[in-house]
């Protein structure tokens, strides 16, 4: 991810995996595919455990707005409050500086 140190956001989707998961890795992967195609993103890093972590970045709200209401994603969206999930939370931060080791 270049973000040349200019400030920019973070999507932090933390979910826990409900029983019924047909079609979910699928959906994942499309979606992953998608947000790449998006304007204003700028990467992604995930985990999963017993918890599942989904950290995007965006370079502006608008851009996350705009994925956030996109007509694929949307169907996303519902599949996984009605299959996919037992529960999730969703921050939105802005991230004004990095470094790494």
């Amino acid at each position: 991810m270049n973000t040349e140190f200019q400030p920019y956001y973070a999507v932090i989707f933390t979910s826990k995996q409900s029983n019924t998961l047909e079609g979910y890795a699928e959906m994942a992967q499309q979606m992953e595919q998608l947000a790449k195609e998006q304007p204003g993103f700028l990467g992604m890093d995930s985990a999963r455990n017993d918890i599942g972590i989904t950290v995007s970045y965006w370079d502006s709200l608008d851009s996350i707005q705009k994925w956030k209401q996109h007509s694929e994603h949307l169907v996303a969206q519902r599949k996984g409050k009605t299959h996919w999930y037992s529960w999730y939370n969703v921050k939105i931060c802005k991230v004004e500086r990095e470094y790494e080791f």
